[in-house]
């Protein structure tokens, strides 16, 4: 079976019930089983906000570079703020982008015996002092997000025949999202450069949304590489290995790149990342026995570690990987476990 493009989902079907909502799911199950991606459309964020988001992002890049790394994520146990251009790794390379992170800004949690060593990735984020309307916006693109998120991943659950608040209780008040704001500088001449390493997203859902116009994301499907260009008024959804995980890999995480854009241009995108709590262990679905008996064990990269149970343990693994110079700054006593993994 070959794919040209992904498939294109409408999210307001599932506010409209009925048979509306009961397609929706069935045709998000059958997206994330088969590629692990799809195109979201009808997701009702207001485009003053969605231009507000992308008008903020621009005004942040803008920025001087002196102001930038006053946000370095350096100076961030938790490795928020600022990367700098080739400063993190996907797959042991360099991705050559800038981005700034930002999380759920919470007390910080001071490392000690019995303290999980996850716990380091709670705290602040690093804001500009010059773009104080950031981090309002930022809010309110988190809000809507979440929502949306929660929503997929209820439907997902039906979908298969387990309950629908099966994941509630490892997300709600206690879910640690992650958005990337990211300039994608443009690097890619007569041969195409790495934006971002190939690679499976070790969270549960990622929305993504791309600059309106731009391309460069690519999705592998049964070998072979499909172009996700910019669809507009859509969001990229992909599922996370920690959802796979949750049904036997009968729910696909996908493994997808980004080229950098062409010279004389560039690129923001801006992913979103809906995570459970960092203590907490996804749960496995009790699936219908139709799918229970589809489901043939994880997809993962045989080159990648196996996939821990509790998602702090996963995510601090790749932001130790991801930005060596943080770790060895703040995390230099948990490196020498990590290379043993």
């Amino acid at each position: 079976m070959s794919l040209e493009s992904l498939p294109v989902l409408d999210y307001s079907r599932l506010s409209a019930g009925g048979e509306d909502a009961s397609q929706f799911r069935d045709d998000l199950r059958n997206a994330m089983h088969d590629v692990g991606f799809l195109y979201l459309a009808g997701h009702g964020i207001p485009q003053d906000i969605v231009d507000a988001m992308l008008a903020t992002s621009r005004r942040f890049f803008d920025l001087p570079e002196e102001q930038k790394l006053e946000l370095e994520n350096v100076h961030s146990p938790q490795f928020r703020g600022y990367t700098r251009m080739g400063a993190e790794l996907t797959d042991r390379s360099v991705d050559w982008r800038e981005q700034i992170d930002i999380g759920v800004d919470r007390a910080s949690v001071k490392p000690g015996a019995g303290v999980a060593d996850y716990w380091r990735l709670e705290g602040p984020n690093l804001w500009p002092a010059e773009l104080p309307e950031m981090q309002e916006v930022v809010a309110e693109w988190t809000q809507h997000l979440s929502a949306i998120s929660l929503d997929l991943l209820r439907a997902l659950a039906v979908s298969v025949g387990a309950p629908e608040d099966s994941f509630d209780e490892a997300f709600g008040d206690r879910a640690f999202p992650m958005l990337k704001i990211v300039r994608y500088p443009g690097e890619s001449g007569n041969e195409p450069k790495q934006g971002v390493g190939s690679h499976r997203d070790g969270g549960v859902l990622t929305l993504l949304l791309v600059e309106p116009g731009k391309g460069g994301l690519q999705v592998e499907y049964q070998g072979k590489w499909i172009d996700v260009p910019d669809v507009p008024g859509t969001f990229v959804v992909n599922i996370g290995e920690m959802l796979e995980l949750a049904t036997n890999g009968y729910l696909k995480a996908t493994l997808h790149r980004v080229i950098s854009p062409s010279e004389g241009t560039d690129r923001i995108s801006l992913p979103f990342f809906y995570n459970p709590a960092l203590d907490a262990t996804m749960p496995a679905l009790h699936m219908s026995e139709r799918f229970h008996a589809e489901a043939h064990g994880l997809s993962v990269d045989p080159t990648n570690s196996p996939i821990l149970e509790t998602y702090g343990d996963n995510a601090l693994r790749y932001r130790l990987r991801a930005h060596p110079n943080v770790a060895a700054l703040h995390h230099a006593d948990l490196m020498k476990g990590q290379e043993r993994r």
